[in-house]
């Protein structure tokens, strides 16, 4: 073999295997930078198993939520970290379902549809902080990753943007940072959490629709609803992700 031939092959072998490293999960758990607040020493995750319930009867579509994460967060125009979903259902049974700008402004015009509708209701979404997380298997560098309290999170500095995560996502939950160029999401106001306030989108509800607690709290209100009768669903449970977003009276149409 000439040495030309034998360079040549170098290269290719040095290729495949930089694109092993990209393509292969890193059996990361926490990332090495954790974000500050990730380092509270007062907090303890172990003591807390936090859970967000969403009511779609109480659910008005005014936005409100919407408004508040972008407040919080300077999400860019056009991507948002949670938005809410109108669902109207007509009379034969057709779903129609759309969400302008995210319900950020609200639905103060009614869509037209060529049929009789015969219900309407509005379904937030956001992330689903799964017990099993398809976005944690996928990244390359252990940039997203779960803590010990349950959160499913992103270490914004270690991200390279691939969108693996994004793709991975059955909820569509995730995308690539407009400014950033790094992947995000919503991440139950973490840094709230951690200090005793609620997410703030529970907070500027004004029908009480999101509710979030501390399952370890017996005498939180999470905790009494999951204990009641109630009607509780998740989405897409046939992809084992063990989403810890319930929905109370979650339809069909929308699993």
């Amino acid at each position: 073999m000439n040495k030309g031939r034998r360079k040549f092959l170098g290269y290719l072998l040095k290729g495949a295997a930089g694109s092993l490293y990209w393509v292969l999960p890193m059996p990361v758990k926490v990332p090495l930078q954790l974000p500050g607040i990730l380092r509270d020493e007062k907090y303890d995750p172990e003591a807390h198993e936090y859970v967000f319930l969403v009511d779609i009867n109480r659910c008005i579509g005014c936005g409100s939520c919407c408004v508040a994460d972008k407040r919080e967060y300077q999400v860019p125009d056009g991507q948002y970290r949670t938005w809410v979903e109108r669902y109207l259902i007509a009379e034969g049974g057709e779903v129609y379902v759309d969400s302008p700008k995210g319900a950020l402004k609200g639905y103060p015009e009614p869509r037209e549809i060529d049929k009789p509708i015969r219900d309407a209701f509005f379904v937030p979404k956001l992330c689903n902080m799964c017990e099993e997380p398809s976005c944690v298997q996928v990244c390359p560098v252990g940039a997203t990753f779960k803590t010990d309290d349950g959160f499913v999170l992103i270490d914004y500095k270690r991200c390279i943007g691939c969108s693996y995560c994004v793709q991975a996502c059955p909820y569509g939950v995730r995308f690539i940072h407009k400014e950033r160029r790094t992947a995000d999401k919503c991440t139950w106001c973490y840094h709230r959490v951690r200090r005793g306030l609620l997410p703030a989108c529970v907070n500027a509800c004004p029908t009480g629709a999101r509710k979030f607690g501390d399952l370890r709290d017996e005498n939180s209100e999470v905790a009494q609803i999951l204990k009641s009768s109630e009607p509780l669903g998740v989405l897409k449970p046939d992809m084992g992700t063990k989403p810890r977003l319930k929905y109370l009276h979650l339809r069909q149409e929308v699993i």
